[in-house]
């Protein structure tokens, strides 16, 4: 099991300094790469104040200048936002100068708000058809003179400029739900990518149990690899456990918010959401972050963890975005590397 860090900007509020967040964010990832962790994790969105990340490759590439060991992923780019032949060079240029740390993680993206204003009248069927078009290309534009007529895109003999220095390309990791999505990313050679949500662990049984099948459906591919994402938070204590639900649930509210696409947004930033409304979303509540999420002190943490590892999962990833102040966030990321990870040693 390996075990790695998921990192955005992370801003609900006018007051808080993108600047700050921002070395904030940095510091989350070196203590990452000094305690040992695989990788770090960071994606993409637009147009949200909530998830700062405009181009996740130019955030690899400052971190990698700032750390020495960690594999350096996008979680994820947002397929249908990107050509071909633009995405192919700019993820070959992160992985050169990155000296060969790229993971490149791709889905079909999720928030009908970043759709409507990044390529109008899409919706989640079409962004995946986008998506699995999309792959192949990258693919075959790494090998080099790749002429491509397909539904989305044509374009004549290209090759990827530059070349990535992984041979043959970085490892390509597609976020999967469905039991197609694992299909298609299973047949194309690709690792995947889950997470559960809100949702408790019989979901994390599911999603392996999707990838199971794909990988029985294909047997003539070598077994790719799986991470599981989730919200994680070690507490020094029972009652501190309890605050950390409190606030993930906060920030599922505001998840859940954006992707109803129903509230007012200015400046980049939804309308406040009251304690009122809070404790009035029956669909989410503290009582189910503390169960469904993993929050907790190291031992329930571990215990938790040991069930992934036994389903099969290659790789778990710490989502750290929690509405929770960095000070909280730094304090449960020590504590995960310090506590938690040398059980798995």
């Amino acid at each position: 099991m390996k075990f790695s860090l998921f990192v955005h900007m992370e801003r609900v509020s006018a007051s808080e300094d993108q600047r700050q967040l921002y070395e904030d964010m940095l510091e989350l990832c070196r203590i990452a790469d000094e305690g040992g962790m695989h990788a770090i994790w960071t994606g993409e969105h637009h147009g949200m104040n909530f998830t700062i990340a405009p181009n996740p490759f130019l955030n690899l590439i400052d971190i990698a200048r700032r750390t020495k060991n960690v594999r350096l992923g996008t979680g994820t780019v947002i397929a249908p936002f990107w050509h071909p032949i633009r995405l192919a060079g700019e993820a070959a240029m992160t992985d050169l100068l990155t000296q060969g740390r790229l993971d490149l993680g791709i889905a079909r993206g999720a928030y009908m708000y970043e759709y409507q204003r990044m390529v109008p009248g899409l919706d989640a069927w079409g962004a995946g058809a986008r998506m699995r078009e999309l792959i192949p290309a990258v693919q075959k534009l790494w090998a080099g003179d790749y002429a491509h007529d397909g539904e989305f895109w044509q374009f004549p003999a290209t090759t990827s400029s530059p070349l990535p220095v992984q041979q043959p390309h970085p490892p390509i990791w597609v976020a999967a739900r469905d039991p197609n999505s694992h299909e298609f990313a299973v047949s194309h050679g690709c690792n995947v990518q889950v997470t559960p949500l809100h949702q408790g662990d019989e979901e994390v049984v599911n999603l392996m149990a999707s990838f199971d099948a794909a990988c029985a459906k294909f047997p003539e591919i070598p077994r790719p690899k799986i991470m599981v994402l989730r919200h994680t938070y070690v507490a020094d204590s029972e009652a501190d456990a309890q605050q950390g639900a409190e606030e993930v649930n906060l920030f599922y509210n505001y998840f859940g918010a954006w992707f109803k696409n129903e509230r007012p947004v200015s400046m980049g930033l939804i309308d406040p959401i009251s304690p009122a409304e809070v404790a009035a979303n029956s669909f989410l509540s503290p009582q189910m972050m503390r169960r469904n999420q993993i929050i907790g002190e190291a031992p329930e943490v571990i215990e938790r963890i040991r069930s992934y590892e036994a389903l099969g999962y290659d790789e778990f990833s710490l989502w750290i975005d929690s509405g929770m102040s960095f000070a909280r966030k730094r304090a449960s990321l020590e504590r995960f590397i310090r506590d938690v990870m040398p059980a798995f040693a």
